[in-house]
Formats: C-alpha cells, structure tokens, sequence
C-alpha cells in the first residue's frame, strides 16, 4: 500500500508538469514512470491501489499508438514489419516500445472504463495494422538474430491478448473501422494463407474469432460495403484446388464466422456468401476433407460442420410444409408442436450441403459428423425431424445407401433412426420398410445385423411393433431365413464345416431369433402365425446352440401359450435326449419349465409328456456325479453345478406337483418317489451299502439346523461328502414343505459371485465357491434356502405337504454314513429323525403322513434301528410313530 502510495504522488506531480513539458521530456518521465508502475504491481500480485490508472492508460495506449505510426511511417510493407519487431521486442537498452506494450497488456485486463480508455487512444486500428504486417508478411529467416525474434512468443501472447481484451467491446470493434484493415485482414486469411507467416496463423484466427463474435451494426455494413464475403468466397475457391484440406479448413472457418455470427444482427453477410455460391464452396471444402488422418484438421473441419449446423436455422420464414401421417402410430405421440422454440430449420441450402456430404463421401469421420449434426439438429427443435423428411427425406435416402458406409457409421446410422421411435414416439413406416428391403436383401450381413438389432429395439418399446412388423411380411421374412439356417445347423449336426455360423452370420442367426422372440412375446397371433408356418420342429434345432438358446426357449415359452403339450414335449424331449457334457442345456432347460410351471394349467401337460419320468432320469444319469473324486466326464464339472442340476431338477418336480393333486396321486402311486430316492443314494456322497451300521454311543448331538449352519456357514471343516448330503436333505426338506419351486438360491449366489457356477474351479472342492464367503462366513440373505438357523429349522413352516420327501428322507438315513466317519455319520442320522421327530409335531403334518400310505414304507426302510432298542434312532423314530398313532389309518402297520 505504501508503493502505491508513493506511486501515486509521483503520477500526480507528473500529471501536474506535463502540460509544461516538451513533448521529448514528457514522454521520457513517462517511460521512466512505467518501471516503478510494473515492478509494484509484481510485488503486489495484480492488486492495484491506484486511483489515476484510467489516466494512465490513456497516456500509456496513446504513446504506443504514437510509437507504432512512426515506426509504419512512409516505409515499404517489409521494412515497416521489420520496424516492429524492433519497436515491440525485447533487445539490450532499447526496450521503450515493449515496455509500453507490457504495460498496456497489464492495464487491458483491469476494469472495463480503463479498457474503454484504452480503446480510446486509437490503439485498436493501430494493433489491427500490426496484425496484418505480422500475418502477410513473414519474416525472412536470413538470420538467426530473425528467427530468434518470430519466435518470441512472449510478444506475440501479449499482443494477441490486449487485442482479445478490446475487440470483446463493441467500441473496440467500431474504432476499427475508421481504418481498412479488417477486410484486408479478413480477405487475406482466405487467398494468403499459404504465404503467410506461420506462427501467425493460429493467433490471427483468434483475434477475427472475436472480432466475429462482437460484430456491430455499422461493422456489418462496412464489411458489406467493401464486397469483403464475396472476396474472399471468391478467393477460397482458387484455394480449395491448391491447398491441403486442413489447411483449407482453417482459412473458411474464419469467413465462415462472419457469416454465422452476423446473422441475429442482420442478414446481408449471409445472403452476400449465399448469392456467391458460399454452399458450394463449403461442399467443395468438406469433401476434400475425405481422408484426413485422425484429427489432422479436425478442429477447423469441426467448427465449420458446426456452424453449417446453426446455419440451417437461419432464415427469414418458417418452413410451410404437410405430409400424412401413416397409421398406425404409438398412443403417447402427439403431432401438434409448437413452432417458438426459435431453433426450427429454416435454410434448407445449408442443411442440403450437410445431406450431400453424406450421400457422395464415404469417409469414417465425415458421415459420423453429419448424423451427429442431424442428430442435434432434431434435439433443438422435435419439429425439425418433420420438417426435413417431408422436404429433403435425408434420412429415408440415406436408407438406400447405408450399406456402402463404414461399419461405426452404419451403427451410428440405425441408432438415429431408433432415436425417431424411441425419443419423438413417432413410427416412419416409410423408413422402416426401405429397413425390411435391406435386411431381405443382406447385401452386407454387418448392415443387415445392425438394422434388425435397430428394429429390435423397437419392438422391445411396444407391442404395437408386433402388428407392424407381421403386417409388413417381417415376421414371415424372418421364419423363411431362420427355416434355411436351421436346416443348415441339422445337416452339419456334430461336424464343423469351414466358414459356418462364423462372425457376422452367427450373430445375425442369434438377432433373428431374438426378434422373433420379441414379435411373439404378448402376441398370440403371432404366435399362430409362427405354428402354422409349421416352424416349431425348425425352432427347437436352435437349443443346442447356447448362442440362441435364450431366444429359442422364449419362442418355445410363448408357444406353450397355445399348446401346452407340444411345449412339454419338445422340453422333455430335449431334456432326455440331452448327453452328460450339455450340463448347461439341462439348466436352462429346467430353468424354461419353471416358467411355465407357474401357470396351473401347464401341470397336466407335464404329467401326460411323462414329465416326472424325464426329470427323474436327469437324476439317474447323474450317478457316481458326486463322488470324491467325481467320476466320468462329471469330472470336468465342479460339484456346485452338480448340486445346481439337482436343485433344479428337484425343483421342477416340486413345481408340477404344487397343488396338483392329481399329479400328487400319480407321482406317489407310481413310486416314483421310491425312485427318486434310489436315484438320489447313487450320487456318489451316500454310503452304498444297505445295512444299518453298528451303533455308536454320540458324544455329543446336534440338531439338523445346526449342522446347516456347521457345514455349509461356519469355518469347521466338514468333509465334502457330508456337505452335499446336507445340501440334498436340504432340497428335501424344503420340497416336502411344498416350498423348493419358489427357491432362488443359486441365481443369488450367482449374482453374488459373478456367475460362480459356471465358471467355477474345476475338481472336487469347486462347490466351496458358491458356498463360503472370505473368512468362510455366509450373507444373511444366503440363509433363503433353508432360513434362519437361530429360529430353529424345526420350528419354522413345519407343515408336511409331499410325505412323499419324507419317505425319501427315511430311505437315505442308512446311507449317511461313510467309512472313518462313523460317529460324524451316527450324529447326522439322529439329527434328521429329530427334525422328522419336529415336522410329524402338527397335527396337520400327521394327518397327511397317516393318509399316504407311506408308513409301511418309512418302517421297512427303518426296520433295523426299530428292532434293536439299543440302536441310537430306535427311540427317535418310535416317538415319530407314537406321535401318528392317534390318526393312524392302518393300524396293523403301526403294530
């Protein structure tokens, strides 16, 4: 503060002697002023405390001014540019012109009345002529003393920087134009630029930016008055023959500014580059631009699309133009719009350079930026869309030639076509058929691939889509082509031939099915459609493929809607049929039949397609599948996706009998459940031996929820053997509860795990995957499968549904047991009778025990432990009786 105290006195008494001073003398105390000025405001880190520095902007700017004419005076064009690099540069003593030029630099970027006393002293004219000497006429590098100075940047930023900060003001703009160095500069840029002086390009670009985008009134009609547009429109055609495009680019984007940004003000530039044919040169400019390697030229090729883009919005008048609208459309479009946004296409010259662009180039970059320009030209205004394809229809003519354009521009292409649909809600049907016509011709499989997914999309948004595209023959196109591919498949059926469903084709296969898919879903009609072109046999050819599995078990799915029976079919079929390897078709098989065993009325059909025979045989073939090691090809599995199979297959079967009592009565009376437990003790984890071992006295015993939590939670080693028989009693329990079908427990540990089951370890410790957590914890939500340990499994839904399971339960006690493990396997058998003990506790549970007619059954499975009272399930497995005695139908069984 004390500096600029000091500092301000000493202005004073200067302002005070300069009246009386010879020019000479006062020009020198100012110079010697400057110093002092710039070295405290260093110290001062840009803070000024100095009340007079309008004044001495004043002073300074117009000692500059008055240095730059004398230095210009009367010399040739060469010699005066020379003159001021001497005057303005930094070089020994001599230094009074850059000392000047810092200080205004300084004083430019304060407040705006210092910047308008600036403005004032006339400098804006003088700098602009500098400019020019600057940028025409390049140094001649005949020395090193010269190139040293061209390159002084330092200069050059400060410079180019008052500049910027005074042609941002109106008044700064105006006080050019008392000299005729704008236009020259203006038209120079567009017929000099490839003699210029290259360092000079670039910040003569950014002063003639502003200047463009602070123009006037008066600026306007000045630069119309001197023909300056037409000049250099004029003069950028010569160039567009002989320079590099980039090159090219950079000098008509600076005219191009001028144009665009003078039109809120007034027409007369625009309608001055128009009558001069300035479409064409653009057209003549941006093919050229075909080509360029990445980002050569970009900036400049970027900034013209964008303001050929703006350019589409100015015009005198709105665009009057009608079309029909084609039924029928989605529900929620609304074709009245309102014309106010201001932004509605009213040039359709320059948007007509944008389309052709698009249909003569094939470049990468060039096409991508017209359909990203179309893109933001529809998101100003959702009439725009309307507006050009009832006018120029770019993008239905764009249709016709999509397939000769690069791939990421075909891509870019159908995503702005979905874009009508998904964001305006409105259905070109006329486009959408020249989309058909495409995918039925498949000149090039990549476009055929890209349009179908674009449909796809669609039909996902709506079911209207459905109609459409039965209507317009997609639908039957797409069977006739899916028909041919699937006869291919069956005629290669286990062999490879060169080239088949490779790439392109195989994708395109899978995007068929699943717009079938998408057409059927919802649709029974087309569902019919599909039928009755007698698809159905040429559909299930695809579930082999895990390609298109997805989709073909969701065609299959809709078609259960009309026919049950065939649906159970084809999925038993393929089921039985299915080799030990497809572990992964079995899932998803099951997975499929779940869903429609939801529906009740699916149940019938399953049983008379000898659905539980099926089911029951996956379970068959998957002997020795749990043995450790695993035995056979289950050895290329880890025993998760084992134990995942099992769930699944259990869970179908639980499905189907849900509230089905006649599918109940037939799986019992059938002994299918006899079977099931046969099928179940050949996995492999249960002994195969048929007597009962010798009892034990148990150190200790636990309960059937605490060996859950043990084995499959806590961190104490448990043999796998022991493990997969807990997880199948688990699976047990649950399904004579009536509760397996509607588990979920391996999609959440999949979830979880990130497809765990599938890509799992190999060998037989692959399940500890999915079952343990780090630190061998298990999430809460993991307890869904057999609930929460703490509320004590027995006390939780205890309700026997299938006493069916419960014979099942009995038949494998005897087979919980593995040798060296003799009292872990005795503790387990105790543990389930005591949790059979806790079901039979309800008396509803006992009614329906009694009623089955199994009990004969559970005591010939049990007879051993029965008839030996020192047996440790002797006295268990009696009160379990006991309990039934009450309600017992037979009493002779129970004797």
């Amino acid at each position: 503060t004390l500096q600029w105290e000091a500092l301000g006195k000493q202005f004073v008494e200067y302002e005070q002697v300069a009246p009386f001073l010879i020019p000479e003398d006062q020009q020198k105390r100012l110079l010697d002023f400057l110093p002092l000025f710039l070295k405290t405001w260093e110290q001062s880190a840009g803070v000024i405390v100095f009340p007079n520095i309008q004044l001495l902007a004043s002073e300074v700017s117009k000692l500059l001014t008055k240095e730059i004419k004398r230095s210009l005076n009367g010399k040739p064009a060469e010699e005066a540019r020379l003159a001021l690099e001497q005057l303005l540069q930094q070089k020994g003593e001599a230094e009074d012109g850059h000392l000047l030029l810092k200080s205004v630099y300084l004083l430019s970027q304060t407040d705006l009345r210092t910047k308008w006393n600036i403005i004032g002293s006339g400098l804006p004219a003088a700098l602009m002529q500098c400019l020019y000497l600057f940028f025409t006429f390049p140094l001649k590098k005949t020395s090193d003393d010269g190139e040293e100075n061209e390159n002084d940047t330092q200069t050059q930023e400060m410079l180019v920087e008052i500049m910027l900060n005074m042609y941002k003001e109106e008044q700064g703009v105006e006080e050019l134009l008392a000299a005729d160095k704008l236009q020259s500069l203006i038209i120079a840029t567009a017929s000099l630029w490839d003699q210029c002086s290259h360092s000079w390009k670039v910040p003569t670009g950014r002063v003639l930016r502003a200047i463009s985008r602070t123009q006037t009134k008066n600026s306007i009609v000045y630069l119309q008055a001197v023909d300056c547009i037409k000049i250099a429109v004029l003069n950028l055609f010569k160039l567009a023959d002989t320079l590099p495009a980039s090159d090219v680019c950079a000098a008509a984007s600076i005219v191009l500014c001028f144009v665009k940004d003078s039109y809120p003000i007034s027409s007369a530039l625009l309608t001055e580059f128009e009558s001069n044919d300035g479409y064409q040169l653009l057209l003549k400019i941006l093919l050229r631009c075909e080509g360029l390697q990445q980002n050569e030229g970009d900036p400049y090729l970027d900034e013209i699309l964008d303001m050929l883009t703006c350019l589409t919005t100015c015009g005198k008048t709105e665009l009057k133009v009608s079309g029909n609208i084609v039924h029928p459309q989605l529900p929620h479009f609304d074709f009245e719009w309102t014309q106010s946004s201001g932004m509605t296409v009213k040039n359709l010259q320059a948007f007509q350079v944008l389309q052709s662009i698009f249909q003569r180039s094939n470049d990468q970059h060039l096409c991508g930026r017209i359909l990203a320009a179309i893109g933001t030209i529809w998101a100003w205004d959702r009439a725009n869309f309307f507006l050009l394809e009832w006018t120029l229809q770019p993008i239905n003519q764009f249709t016709d030639i999509i397939h000769f354009k690069p791939h990421s521009v075909q891509v870019q292409f159908f995503r702005l076509v979905e874009s009508i649909v998904l964001d305006l809600s409105y259905v070109p049907h006329e486009i959408l058929k020249k989309i058909q016509y495409l995918i039925k011709e498949n000149i090039v499989p990549f476009c055929t691939l890209t349009a179908l997914q674009c449909l796809l999309s669609m039909t996902q948004k709506d079911l209207l889509f459905s109609d459409i595209f039965r209507d317009s023959g997609l639908l039957g196109l797409l069977l006739a082509l899916l028909r041919k591919q699937a006869k291919i498949l069956r005629k290669s059926a286990g062999t490879h031939l060169p080239g088949l469903e490779e790439g392109t084709e195989r994708e395109l296969n899978a995007v068929m099915l699943k717009m079938v898919a998408a057409l059927t879903v919802r649709s029974v009609r087309n569902t019919v459609v599909l039928k009755d072109y007698g698809m159905v046999p040429y559909i299930k050819i695809f579930l082999d493929d895990e390609c298109y599995r997805s989709a073909t078990l969701s065609i299959l799915e809709q078609l259960s809607v009309i026919n049950y029976e065939e649906y159970m079919s084809i999925i038993i079929g393929a089921l039985c049929s299915s080799t030990q390897g497809e572990l992964h078709l079995k899932l998803d098989l099951l997975k499929s039949l779940l869903r429609i065993l939801e529906s009740p009325k699916s149940h019938s059909a399953f049983r008379t397609c000898s659905g539980f025979n099926g089911l029951l045989s996956l379970l068959s073939d998957m002997e020795g599948a749990l043995q450790d090691p695993p035995s056979g090809m289950w050895r290329a599995f880890g025993q998760n996706c084992v134990l995942e199979l099992i769930f699944y297959t259990l869970r179908g079967i639980t499905a189907a009998l849900h509230l089905d009592p006649v599918n109940s009565n037939f799986f019992q009376r059938n002994g299918l459940f006899e079977k099931m437990a046969e099928d179940l003790g050949s996995l492999g984890c249960f002994w195969t031996q048929r007597q009962w071992q010798s009892p034990l006295s148990l150190e200790k015993k636990r309960t059937f929820a605490e060996f859950l939590d043990a084995a499959l939670c806590s961190s104490e080693p448990f043999p796998i053997w022991l493990k997969n028989c807990i997880w199948i009693l688990n699976f047990l329990d649950h399904m004579l509860k009536g509760t397996l079908h509607q588990e979920s427990y391996f999609e959440e540990i999949k979830s979880e795990m990130g497809e765990a089951s599938r890509n799992d370890q190999e060998g037989p410790h692959a399940q500890e995957v999915a079952f343990k957590r780090p630190g061998n914890k298990l999430l809460a939500s993991d307890y869904s499968l057999w609930g929460n340990p703490e509320e004590k499994l027995e006390m939780k839904d205890s309700t026997i549904v299938h006493p069916g399971a419960v014979c099942v339960m009995v038949r494998l006690l005897p087979k919980l047991y593995k040798e060296g493990h003799a009292q872990l396997s005795q503790e387990i058998q105790c543990a389930v009778v005591g949790h059979i003990q806790s079901l039979v506790k309800s008396e509803k549970s006992r009614q329906v025990m009694c009623e089955s007619g199994l009990l004969r059954t559970i005591i010939t499975s049990c007879q051993d432990a029965f008839c030996s009272e020192s047996h440790p399930l002797h006295l268990p497995l009696t009160r379990v009786f006991e309990k039934l005695a009450s309600q017992a139908i037979e009493p002779d069984v129970l004797r």
